[in-house]
């Protein structure tokens, strides 16, 4: 296998996760052919491994590609499957989580589990806007409800200010997300929390996809709120409709990731 290709299925370390702009620069240099014909998950060594034509894949760290269940190795095996004479590395979100995992996180999982955490001090949720009425009323049906249910399922209570100054959350609740974080112990579902969490903005939003009490559709919409009042007050801009819905293929394969490896 082409050691280039291995290495256009991973962002640069610190480059956003953006696939138009990741489409716009792989398909400067030709893509790479397909060389295989068959894209299965076998059972090997007590992981189901992806293969291609019988060979294990490997990932940029040259780490074999395997997954804990058989679900989760048959919807990475269907990201290789689903390519056409070229391999088109942005239309394989699954497989981009997988490698970050199997070739980062796997090794050290505190500092993600960190990066999580943190986000919690600066959540999407507790930042609101002051006008218009439409736009205030907008985040309160989107939001209140879910940090309702972060109170009781993860005993976390969030403090809400409005504007952009920073709002100082208790210790108590950061660390009900710390613990709910640190459940998380394997690093592919950590890996996958990680995008939703960076994706959305949210520790809240994620946890709560994780925790199956809300639905990656709905924590979506709800990362989504301010974009999409800007939206509906002056249109739809056609290059960031493409990014968004690049992002959303990452962020429902993370869902998926998770609910397939947990």
């Amino acid at each position: 296998m082409r050691e280039d290709l291995f290495n256009n299925l991973l962002p640069v370390h610190g480059e956003p996760v953006d696939p138009v702009a990741m489409a716009r620069r792989d398909l400067k240099k030709a893509l790479p052919k397909r060389f295989y014909k068959e894209a299965r998950a076998e059972w090997r060594e007590g992981a189901f491994a992806l293969t291609l034509d019988g060979k294990p894949a490997r990932t940029p760290g040259r780490n074999a590609i395997a997954l804990p269940t058989q679900a989760a190795g048959d919807a990475v095996a269907a990201e290789w499957a689903g390519q056409g004479e070229h391999i088109e590395p942005w239309t394989m979100p699954m497989t981009r989580i997988v490698n970050s995992a199997l070739d980062g996180v796997v090794w050290d999982m505190e500092p993600v589990r960190d990066e999580i955490v943190k986000y919690a001090g600066t959540d999407l949720l507790c930042y609101r806007a002051g006008e218009p009425d439409s736009l205030v009323a907008a985040q309160a049906v989107a939001w209140d409800p879910v940090l309702e249910r972060a109170r009781e399922t993860l005993r976390a209570e969030f403090l809400v200010g409005t504007g952009i100054q920073f709002i100082q959350q208790p210790e108590a609740a950061i660390e009900a997300v710390r613990r709910a974080v640190a459940a998380v112990r394997a690093p592919l579902p950590l890996a996958a929390l990680n995008v939703m969490t960076t994706i959305t903005g949210s520790a809240i939003l994620a946890l709560g996809v994780a925790g199956g009490w809300l639905s990656a559709e709905a924590a979506w919409a709800a990362a989504h709120v301010d974009e999409d009042f800007q939206i509906r007050a002056w249109g739809a801009d056609e290059e960031a409709s493409a990014r968004r819905a690049g992002r959303w293929l990452e962020m429902s394969a993370a869902a998926r990731l998770y609910a397939l490896t947990s």
